[in-house]
């Protein structure tokens, strides 16, 4: 029999929960399906790089990866959810998230605005522990031996630590009165997005091939850099993004205070006099495009775009001296991202 796809793997795991969900109660059904709705529309490139891993050094656990695969999309949903109830986020992808969907569900019920916001945040606390539970769950059962197993688990284990540990940082360091270094804000970006965006599903995928400590600690390496160019990418979304073509917000990380390397860069310039201006409050379109120029005419934004392109570099030359091509990578690092200005950038 063949191996399920991680889209086959991911709807399986989905629908046991839902099951689990209607056997509950009606409106615990309602949220799960509000978390399913949260899983769609993303581009599966996290499990698309535990199994062209875990095929790249000639693995024979297709299923387990598939199911291992399924279980890291559950994981970055269950983050992602949380993360805008963090950020105070009621879109995503450019439609309701599961906070915005309960919300406005309460709305309509009747409920004030204050009850509303205060059951959309409880909703999207609860959906994103289910989908993490789900994940954990999904590893522990993945059908490969029990050695490899708990070295699936160990390596969970330690990307949500250290995701938590980054999350944690961003929100830390944008309460600051002082700025944060450019250390200090690469390090934080590299626990938030690396561990389990990247350095988790190479790792996971070579560990169900059965390779060895050195392979598996090299593709960590390659994946906390290929995450920070990932994310440093993400920032420049979230300042110069299209918000039609990202579904994410154009203002939101300006509007936080967000101790971005591109912002971190920008303090060192002489216009950081001006943009300072533009960083903490709400912004008009025109704030945002000034905004955007002066962080163009700073230099800030090739600074940020040249770094990540430096990082991905450096990713794909360790999974090249591993004998792995480098084709691995591409259905990440090509990724095009909508600027507003039309720009293209590959992570």
């Amino acid at each position: 029999m063949s191996s399920p796809t991680t889209d086959q793997a991911l709807q399986r795991l989905l629908a046991q929960g839902r099951a689990r969900a209607r056997a509950t109660d009606p409106d615990h059904a309602r949220l799960w399906d509000a978390l399913i709705s949260a899983t769609e529309g993303g581009k599966r490139f996290r499990p698309a790089l535990v199994v062209a891993t875990h095929d790249a050094l000639g693995g024979g656990a297709g299923s387990a990866a598939a199911v291992t695969g399924a279980a890291v999309e559950l994981l970055h949903t269950a983050l992602v959810v949380h993360d805008d109830v963090i950020d105070g986020d009621d879109v995503r992808r450019g439609r309701p998230n599961v906070n915005g969907t309960v919300c406005a569900g309460a709305l309509a019920g009747g409920a004030t605005l204050d009850q509303a916001l205060h059951l959309g945040r409880t909703a999207g606390i609860l959906a994103g522990d289910l989908a993490l539970a789900a994940a954990i769950r999904a590893v522990a059962t993945c059908g490969a031996s029990p050695a490899v197993t708990h070295r699936l688990l160990d390596l969970f284990d330690a990307a949500l630590h250290t995701t938590a540990a980054g999350e944690l940082a961003d929100v830390r360091l944008s309460l600051r009165s002082g700025a944060a270094s450019l250390a200090e804000s690469l390090a934080m970006e590299e626990q938030k997005t690396s561990a389990y965006s990247f350095a988790l599903p190479l790792q996971a995928g070579a560990v169900l091939a059965g390779a060895d400590d050195t392979t598996v600690e090299r593709l960590g390496e390659a994946g906390r850099m290929l995450g920070v160019a990932f994310q440093l990418v993400d920032d420049l979304l979230g300042v110069f993004g299209d918000p039609v073509r990202t579904g994410k917000s154009a203002t939101s990380d300006l509007r936080a205070g967000k101790q971005t390397p591109l912002l971190a860069h920008a303090r060192s310039t002489p216009e950081w006099v001006h943009i300072a201006s533009y960083v903490g409050r709400e912004l008009t379109q025109d704030e945002l495009s000034e905004a955007r120029r002066l962080l163009t005419d700073s230099g800030s934004r090739r600074f940020v775009e040249d770094l990540a392109a430096a990082h991905r570099e450096a990713a794909r030359a360790v999974v090249e001296e591993l004998g792995i091509s480098a084709d691995l990578l591409e259905a990440v690092t090509m990724l095009p991202v909508g600027l507003a200005d039309s720009h293209e950038v590959a992570v």
